[in-house]
Order: structure tokens, then sequence, then C-alpha cells
């Protein structure tokens, strides 16, 4: 580190044009990245995959894109199955089916199943499948089109409302949230704020110069690795948002011991020179342990999400580069200058931090068992985690998609209406395909639409629309899908079964078959690198562990907040979700194992430090929560911010997400690394700092073998 840091310093031109140059390039192309990102969302060999890829290849619609749902509610007193009823609502869905190429539509009119129709009579639903594009969203000329042909047709006299997923997800067809640029700056004046606290002088203005050059150069990267193999879109959302976390995270460390080496008499080179030996190398061991949360996700058998783990693996490689070379430079040229006015002084510890560490140390069972309860009580709900589709009902923002589903729940008709399952009979089986299907247990109905329709059948393939009663996310709705499932198998042909219900079924099989594995792997690596970092065997398990328990704790929050609404109705007025999207809880573990391990390295690389100069475990303790207790709140705060930013989106999804992340975050920086850490820490005393002969050899380090009654 020494010698990267002087080379940086004999070259500091080189250096700052460098960073310029890649920056101003990053800036000049991120207005190009969508276009060459991958919406791809494939799960090769799938059976739920491989028959909605069928699907959109021979209809170029449906699939895992669950169709938009019209509505009709008559007052009371008249039926949808009335012959003038049935004829205006069967010459509007023809209206449809002409306004644009690729239109499938299905109803009450042309199969005459009344199970399109509630039990009274009043309401009746019809799908219509509507063409896409990659990313399986609606085509952009789609839903006007479709609009269009509706909004001059009535049912006895009543208008056709739309609902659906897509148009529930997106409050009714436009979303009023936060754009990408806009949470991203929010994230950074909260980040402002927080750090002109913690410098109390133009300093402040440094980690958020690092993050501005961070981005747009890990933008950069990804654009040209998108050109070279599949990137997935979220990508460029996690680049933002985590990349301006980390890069102040790192900067804030770095700037804050180069603080404290001033304070302590250092001046000039020297000072960046012993501050980049200590918080330098906890910044490559931090970021390494980020990457490694990231990287782990390549060996989870889905494309997409392998894609996120080398993606993603830039945003703490390119943010320690930055805080290696850049910084350095920054402090060297114009650090002094920045130091103004400078009304917080670094000579000495933190005073609150020091006298909590001295508290936690002289109570340490009575800290290390008000933390472990805390975490077992968040952990109790994460035991109930369901994961899947959200109800339509949690989905839902205000709107008219809001108001045509509450029709659908009015009539009797329940969620499960939204996500019809769709399986690919042959035209001569197509029939005896529906009838058996209609039979299974948990169906409302199975149609075979006339086999003359050419939008339902090519000669070759003909499709059958599988109504279910529950919703996906329910037990019920889940058996009804293996219940299909299984029937199939056993007919003619053994049709296909697709629907946005059984590739989810094949997606949850797929990555959460390979969770364990994940897990042991990043848990098996990280504990070699910290284990060779700290020379220790006990620190790194400790610290796997905590890591390992604060995600799963962040999974019962969400589980209690959003699955079984607890707080999500009285805060953002939506119920509970009845299931976790299948993404959010892998995505939140991946993001949140690394960056807590972030806190992590920070506090104990300053423990191992200061016991290496003291000897004492009490004493490293206290200088190391004095020294770094502010940093690691801080860091948490500006993190915590920008996830409060991503969660001002309307959709339920991005909230549940946001909310795991948030509070995982500020969890791990309070319970854990402010009271579980010391507690910890105190309790194991000299056993902390032991690294057997054996252990250091295979490791390549030093034993650490401290003596007996060490403290």
């Amino acid at each position: 580190m020494e010698k990267l840091t002087r080379w940086v310093l004999h070259h500091k031109l080189i250096v700052v044009l460098f960073w310029v140059v890649v920056t101003l390039i990053g800036f000049a192309s991120a207005s190009g990245l969508s276009s060459v990102l991958s919406k791809d969302f494939s799960l090769p060999g799938q059976p739920g995959y491989e028959a909605n890829q069928a699907l959109l290849q021979q209809y170029g619609n449906g699939g895992i894109s669950p169709p938009l749902v019209a509505v009709v509610k008559l007052p009371e007193g008249q039926s949808a199955t009335a012959p003038a009823a049935e004829a205006q609502m069967a010459a509007a869905l023809t209206a449809v089916q002409k306004s644009a190429p690729d239109i499938r539509v299905v109803g009450y009119p042309g199969t005459r199943d009344k199970r399109f129709v509630s039990a009274d009579g009043s309401t009746t639903f019809a799908y219509i499948y509507a063409p896409v594009v990659p990313g399986f969203e609606l085509k952009p000329t789609a839903y006007p089109q479709i609009t269009a042909a509706l909004n001059s047709r009535t049912v006895a006299g009543q208008p056709i409302q739309l609902t659906g997923i897509a148009l529930l997800s997106g409050g009714g067809g436009s979303s009023n949230g936060p754009s990408l640029l806009t949470e991203v700056l929010l994230g950074g004046v909260g980040a402002l704020i927080v750090l002109a606290f913690v410098f109390a002088s133009f300093l402040a203005v440094v980690p958020l110069l690092m993050a501005i050059v961070a981005i747009p150069s890990t933008l950069l990267i990804v654009n040209g690795l998108a050109r070279l193999t599949d990137v997935s879109f979220i990508v460029q959302f996690l680049v933002s948002l985590i990349g301006l976390g980390v890069a102040i995270d790192y900067s804030l460390l770095v700037v804050t011991r180069w603080r404290e080496e001033r304070a302590l008499g250092a001046q000039g080179d020297d000072a960046i020179v012993k501050t980049m030996k200590t918080a330098g190398r906890a910044v490559l061991v931090s970021g390494a342990a980020v990457a490694v949360g990231l990287v782990a996700l390549v060996v989870i058998p889905v494309p997409f999400l392998r894609s996120i783990g080398y993606g993603g693996l830039l945003i703490p490689v390119v943010s320690v580069l930055v805080a290696l070379t850049l910084l350095p430079v920054i402090l060297a040229k114009w650090g002094s200058r920045l130091e103004w006015p400078r009304l917080r002084k670094e000579e000495t510890a933190s005073r609150g931090w020091t006298a909590w560490a001295r508290m936690t140390v002289r109570r340490r069972w009575i800290a290390a068992g008000v933390g472990l309860a805390i975490l077992g009580l968040l952990l109790v709900p994460a035991f109930n985690i369901v994961v899947g589709q959200p109800s339509a009902t949690a989905l839902a923002n205000p709107g008219p998609a809001a108001t045509a589903l509450n029709n659908l729940h009015s009539a009797g008709i329940d969620d499960g209406a939204l996500t019809p399952m769709e399986v690919l009979a042959t035209p001569a089986t197509a029939a005896s395909t529906a009838t058996a299907l209609a039979a299974v247990p948990g169906i409302r109905t199975a149609v075979a639409p006339a086999a003359s329709d050419p939008t339902w059948t090519n000669g070759t393939t003909s499709i059958v629309e599988v109504i279910p009663e529950a919703d996906g996310a329910t037990a019920a709705g889940r058996d009804a899908i293996t219940n299909v499932r299984d029937t199939a198998a056993t007919l003619p042909g053994a049709p296909q079964v697709g629907g946005i219900g059984p590739q989810n079924r094949d997606f949850i099989s797929s990555v959460y078959g390979s969770f364990p594995l994940m897990i042991l792997l990043i848990a098996i690596v990280t504990f070699i690198f910290l284990a060779r970092e700290f020379r220790s065997l006990l620190l790194p398990l400790k610290a796997v562990l905590l890591n390992i328990l604060s995600v799963a704790a962040a999974w019962g929050i969400m589980v209690w907040v959003w699955q079984e609404g607890n707080l999500s109705e009285s805060i953002w007025n939506t119920p509970a979700t009845g299931a976790i999207d299948a993404w959010i809880p892998l995505m939140v573990f991946a993001f949140l194992y690394g960056l807590s391990m972030d806190y992590e390295v920070f506090i104990l690389s300053r423990m191992r430090e200061e016991y290496d100069v003291t000897g004492s475990t009490t004493k490293s303790i206290v200088v190391g929560i004095g020294r770094t207790g502010r940093l690691v709140t801080s860091a948490a705060l500006i993190l915590f911010l920008a996830f409060i930013a991503l969660g001002a989106t309307p959709e339920t999804t991005v909230r549940i997400f946001a909310t795991g992340l948030a509070a995982g975050i500020l969890l791990d920086a309070t319970v854990v690394r402010a009271l579980l850490v010391p507690a910890l820490v105190s309790l194991f005393g000299r056993w902390n700092w032991w690294l057997p002969t054996w252990a250091a050899k295979v490791l390549r380090v030093k034993p650490s073998l401290p003596p007996p009654g060490s403290d």
C-alpha cells in the first residue's frame, strides 16, 4: 500500500487527468447505456420459461406477461349474459383485437363460459393479451391503442375498465415516482448533510466528489461490458445507488484517518502515507468483502442474476480504486485548504463513542444479551417468509386499475383471475385438455377458444386458458399451479404450462435451490479472507455469523412490515402482500452482506491495530469504537437515506426492497456493530486474537498467540 501511495503522490497530474477523462466519458456515454443493457429474464431449461418462450415466439404475446383484464360492472338487476350486453362486449373485444397486430382476446362472448361472469351476473371480465417488447413490458403503442378502442364502447351503458398486474403495479399505467437521477440526487443531498456534520468543514465535499467520479466511471465499464455479454438493466440502478454509498464510505474512512494523523503531528505526504497504510488497507479489505457478496451471485443458475453478480462487482472495485488513487492526490493538493472552518478536532477519539464503548465492556453480558434478543425477535418473522408474487391487491396503487380490481372483488372474483395460466396443446387435443384442467382443484375454469380463431391457434398448437381461483402468492394458488402441471403431464402430448405463475415457481426453485450453496461459498471465502487480514480464527467466524443473522433479521422486518402487513397499511396504505417478490430476499442478502461487512472491517481493523500496539482487548475495543463509531453510524445513515430515496417509488416491490436494505443497514450499524461487536469481543478476550501456527501456515501469515491471562 505504501508503494502505491508514494507512486500516486509522485504522479499527481497523471492520476487526476486519468480520472477526469474517464469521468467525462462516463457522463457522456451514460445516456446510451440503457439501450445496450439486457432486459432478459431467461431461465433456460425450466418448463415454465420454455412454455412462455414458445408462446411469445408463436403468438407474439402472453407467456410471462400477464394479460390486461377488461372489467364491466353492470347495475344491480342487469346481467352480462343478456344478449344485448353480450353483443356489446363482443363488439368491444373485436374492436380491441383490430386496434393493433398480435392481440388476443377471450371472455364470455365466444366461449359462453359463465365462469367469466360473477355469480350474480352483474360483473364480467375478459382477457386482452397485447404484444410485448424485451423485458416483458407492453409494446409502447399497444396500451394507447387498446384504451382508444375501448373508450368509445360501453356495455349496457357502463364503461369498460382495465386492470391487470402491469397496470396495478404502475398506478394505472403511469408512475409518479422519482427517476433514478432524482433518487441519486436526493441521496447525495442527504449525504452532504451528514458529511457536513461529520467533518464540520469543506472536507465534506470530498467524499461526494469521489462518488461523482466512481459512479460514471463504473457505468462506463458496464457500458463496455454490456457490448460483450448480456448485463441486466438492473445493474445501472445498483451502481448508482450502492455506488453512492460505498464510494462515500471509503472516502469517509480515509479522510477521517488523514485528519487524525495530521492532528497527531504527521504532515504533508507522510500523513497520507500513514493514512493509506491503515485506512487504505481497510478500504481494500472492505471492498473485497462487498465484492464477495456480489460475485457469489454467479453460482445461481439464472443468467440475469449472474450478470448482476459480475456487473455489480464493478461497484466496489472502482470505488476502491478511486479511494486509493485519486483521493490521496486530492488530500495532498487541496486537503489542508478544505479543512476550514475546523470546528471538529481529531486529536482524541469521540467522547460519546468512547464512553459508550467503556459502558458496553463493563456491561458486556447485558449488552450481548440485549443485542442477541433484538436479533432473535426480528428473526422470528423470517421463518414465515413466503417467496413469490405479491398479491394483486397489495400491488394496486390508487387509480382506475385499482377501481376495476375492487369491482372484481365485490363480485366475488378473486385475484387469481389476474394471473391465468396458458397451456400449449394441439388443435386436436385442446378441447379435451381444457375439460381435464377445468376439473383440477383450485381452478375456476379452463377454456379452449374457437379452433378457427388464428390468434389462439396456428395449426400446430392451440392455447388453452386456465384461470385459477386464488392468487399465486397464496398456498391455494401455489397448489393450483402444481395440480395443473401434474395433470397436464398425464395428458396426451404432455402440453406445456406457461404463464407468470409457473415461471415464478421455476424461478424460486432455480434460485433458492442454489441459495444454500451461495451462502456457504460467501461464508467460506469471507472467513478465509478475514482470517488472513485479522490473523484470527474467532473474529472472522463471528463476523460471518453476525452478518448472516443481521441479513436474516432484515428479512424478518420485511416479512413483518409487508408480507404480514403490520406497518405497510398504516404507513403506505398498502395491505399485506402475502409474499415477498422472489428476487428481493436474494438481492437483499447479496448487498447487505457486503455492505455490512464494510462496517465490520472498519471496526475490527482499528481494534486489531490497537491490540497489536497495546496487547489489551479492552483498550482495543474502547479505541476502536471511539475512533470508528461516528464514522460507521454516519456511513450507515448515508446509505439509509439513499435507500429511503429508492423507496419513494410508487411500486410496492421496490418499496419492499428499499425497506429491507434501509432497515438492514440501520439495524447492522446500531444493534450489531455498536452493541454486539464490542460486547462479544470483550467476552471472547484473548481468543479474539488467536491464530495457531498450523492455520497461519495455511493462510501464509504470522501466527498470533496471545499469552495466557491476557485480556
